[in-house]
């Protein structure tokens, strides 16, 4: 851990659960539930959204 109490990523390393299609869509569902069917821009759903399709696109 770092001064500030969180951890470095120490520069290319691969999260331990990566973002993916199906773990985004189940958040989006969720957040949408709670927000009376959308969701927010910039919220927490919507950048994990994103970075599925990121990761998804370098994959292919």
């Amino acid at each position: 851990m770092d001064k500030q109490g969180t951890q470095s990523s120490g520069g290319n390393a691969q999260p331990k659960n990566p973002m993916n299609k199906e773990a985004a869509s189940r958040i989006q569902s969720s957040e949408a539930k709670q927000h009376g069917g959308g969701v927010p821009k910039g919220s927490f759903a919507s950048r994990a959204q994103s970075t599925a399709d990121k990761r998804e696109n370098q994959n292919n």
